[in-house]
C-alpha cells in the first residue's frame, strides 16, 4: 500500500468532582444524626400500637442491613461516527448524473450516511451521525461530536465528479505521541497510525467488492481535530467495463454497494480490539 501526499482539488468537494455520599441519618463522624433519631423514635412509637408479634417482625426487618445491588458494569460500546460533509448553505460540489441532472454534494453525502447507518445498526454497531438533514455543521462541531462519542472510527463522507472509484484520505499530520493536553487542531496526530490502519481495512473491503480505490493523505480541517481513528471517504463516478456510461455517486445502487463494502470493513475493524481501543492511542 503506497500513500501519496497531496492537496485534493476537484469539481466536487475540495476536501478534503468527586462526589461525597453521606447515608441518611448519619453524619461524617458516623454518629446518629438528629433527623435519623427522630425518624426512628417515630417508627418505634407507631410499633407500640401494633400487636406484639407484628411489632417484633417489623423491628427485626428494620435492624437487618439493606444491601443495594450495584448495577452491572456497562460494556464498552463500539461506536462509529458518520460525518456527512457539507449541509445548509454549504452545498459542496455539484455532480451531474448521465442524464444531466445536477445533484448537490450535500444531498449525496447524507443519503450515503443514512444507508450506511442502517447497515451498521443492523449489525449491532452504535452509530452517531453529525447530521441527517440539510443542516449546517461546522468543522469544529463535527470533531466535537466524534470526540464526545469516544468513537472507535469516524468516516467523513464526501462526493466528487472528478476521477473514478473511491478515494480514501487520512490526515497528513505527522504521527505524535499521546499527551495529557492535546492541541485542538492537531489532536489527530496521536491517532494517525490507527487511521492509516483503518484506511487499510476500508481499502481491502472496497477492492474485494470490485471497486477502484485511491489512497492519499491531505490536510483535513475537521479530522485533524479528532481524537479517534478517522478518514475521509470521497465517492467519485464508477467507470464500468466496456463502453457504459459512468455511474454517478448519486445512483442509489452504487451507494448501496459502497455502503455494504464499508460496513464489511467496519466489522473487520471491530474484530481487532487492539486497534479499536480508544482509551490509549
Amino acid at each position: 500500500m503506497r500513500w501519496t501526499e497531496n492537496t485534493h482539488k476537484n469539481s466536487g468537494c475540495p476536501i478534503l468532582a468527586a462526589s461525597l455520599f453521606l447515608p441518611l441519618g448519619w453524619d461524617s463522624t458516623n454518629s446518629p444524626h438528629v433527623l435519623g433519631s427522630l425518624i426512628l423514635t417515630s417508627i418505634v412509637s407507631s410499633l407500640k400500637r401494633l400487636t406484639p408479634l407484628l411489632a417484633s417482625i417489623l423491628l427485626l426487618a428494620l435492624t437487618i442491613p439493606a444491601f443495594a445491588q450495584a448495577p452491572p458494569a456497562t460494556a464498552n460500546r463500539f461506536v462509529v461516527v458518520l460525518d456527512a460533509a457539507h449541509g445548509g448553505d454549504d452545498s459542496g460540489g455539484t455532480l451531474k448524473d448521465p442524464s444531466g441532472v445536477a445533484n448537490p454534494e450535500k444531498a449525496i453525502t447524507v443519503a450515503l450516511s443514512v444507508r450506511l447507518r442502517s447497515l451498521l445498526a443492523a449489525r449491532g454497531i452504535s452509530v452517531v451521525t453529525t447530521r441527517e438533514s440539510d443542516s449546517a455543521v461546522d468543522d469544529d462541531r463535527r470533531a466535537e461530536i466524534a470526540n464526545h462519542a469516544k468513537a472507535q472510527a469516524c468516516l467523513s463522507l464526501h462526493a466528487t465528479q472528478s476521477g473514478s472509484g473511491i478515494h480514501i484520505f487520512a490526515s497528513s499530520l505527522p504521527p505524535a505521541q499521546p499527551a495529557s493536553i492535546v492541541p485542538w487542531k492537531t489532536a489527530q496526530a496521536a491517532w494517525v497510525t490507527r487511521s492509516l490502519a483503518l484506511a487499510g481495512d476500508l481499502n481491502s473491503a472496497l477492492l474485494h467488492a470490485g471497486m477502484t480505490v485511491t489512497l492519499g493523505r491531505t490536510a483535513l480541517s475537521s479530522i485533524d481535530s479528532m481524537s479517534c481513528p478517522a478518514v475521509a471517504i470521497e465517492i467519485a463516478p464508477e467507470i464500468p467495463s466496456g463502453h457504459s456510461e459512468p455511474v454517478s455517486p448519486s445512483d442509489s445502487g452504487y451507494q448501496t454497494r459502497v455502503a455494504q463494502a464499508l460496513a464489511a470493513a467496519i466489522l473487520e475493524w471491530r474484530s481487532n480490539a487492539s486497534r479499536t481501543e480508544v482509551a490509549n492511542p
